[in-house]
């Protein structure tokens, strides 16, 4: 089937839509009911507060979809994210890190799109495969997200993850990414300027920062020496109540997964950008995100890690947070 162009009432869209059949996407799991939270297994949990539906919208890795009324017990997995087989994705793209955003009037999901069929680049024998940051569109929470104008949003030479999305101050929307550590060896933080309506990007991306300016973050070296840890990874914008612009993310502890944070001194999204010297979450969560619920109280979602019977699975989970002085603190988790 020939891939199409057509108009999907979003004004200052063209919209690339193919029939269901076309598209690239997974067998529909069963869908369940009133599952808990602790019963998901479920990477790089983000959570869109949707009020217009009055539901919470939880997405993540595998491209899949969850949606609750109460935070307490949730329904899906729905597939969502509906990809051109004829792009550089592939027929059936690995989906990595989903976030929802709404903006606009439109529903955006930011997301990292690997096809493995792909390769651009052996470093120190890795084969890179060809993975990139993207965002799909939808008129609905719930979906379906479908590809925009342009096919590409960063170099195709470069492996590039974790999108996330950022209004600056001067009213411009862009992409925090990261740049991957396997090709570079040492991860970095990037923005670029995206078009009004989101459907492409614009001129050369700027480096925010790299893995190695982490105060905290360590691994050992050939020798067996300390050094700052080469991972970027989940970063998540945010404004505290004192409009200081912040942003959480992820790196490791030797072999322990945790999360920063480093705030902006300049007030804006190039920074420089000052590490704390600590984590901000307890060792073993990360890839955080912010969100709030319909009562008001602002809630970090992160993963964990666990080892059961030889595989690690990765559980979501909610702390309660405060950002009412000038820095972000995680109080205690969040029971619903």
């Amino acid at each position: 089937m020939k891939f199409r162009k057509v108009t999907l009432n979003i004004p200052s869209f063209t919209i690339a839509v193919v029939f269901v059949m076309a598209f690239s996407c997974c067998a529909q799991r069963e869908v369940r009911h009133r599952v808990p939270l602790n019963e998901i297994r479920l990477s790089d949990p983000a959570i869109l507060t949707d009020k217009e539906t009055q539901t919470y919208y939880m997405t993540g890795t595998g491209g899949l979809l969850w949606k609750s009324k109460d935070l307490k017990l949730w329904e899906g997995p729905y597939h969502v994210a509906k990809t051109d087989p004829n792009s550089w994705m592939g027929p059936n793209p690995m989906i990595w890190a989903a976030e929802l955003h709404h903006y606009k009037n439109k529903y955006y999901y930011f997301a990292t799109f690997t096809n493995r069929d792909v390769k651009i680049d052996t470093v120190a024998g890795n084969i890179i495969e060809r993975r990139a940051s993207h965002i799909l569109v939808s008129n609905k929470a719930e979906g379906p997200y479908i590809p925009m104008e342009d096919e590409t949003y960063l170099p195709a030479d470069k492996p590039t993850l974790d999108g996330t999305f950022w209004v600056d101050t001067n009213g411009k929307p862009y992409m925090v990414y990261c740049y991957e550590w396997l090709q570079n060896g040492n991860g970095t933080m990037e923005k670029i300027e995206l078009k009004p309506d989101l459907s492409g990007s614009i001129g050369e991306s700027e480096l925010l920062f790299k893995a190695s300016d982490s105060p905290w973050s360590r691994e050992k070296d050939e020798n067996g020496n300390d050094k700052p840890n080469k991972v970027t990874d989940g970063p998540y914008l945010f404004k505290t109540e004192t409009n200081r612009i912040g942003m959480i993310w992820t790196s490791w502890i030797y072999d322990v997964y945790t999360q920063g944070v480093a705030y902006s001194e300049s007030g804006t999204l190039s920074g420089p950008w000052i590490h704390e010297s600590d984590p901000i979450t307890p060792p073993n969560f990360g890839h955080g995100m912010l969100f709030k619920t319909f009562e008001g109280i602002t809630i970090m979602s992160v993963h964990s890690h666990k080892k059961v019977n030889g595989r690690t699975i990765r559980i979501p989970h909610f702390y309660e947070v405060d950002w009412i002085g000038d820095k972000l603190k995680v109080v205690k988790p969040y029971k619903p």
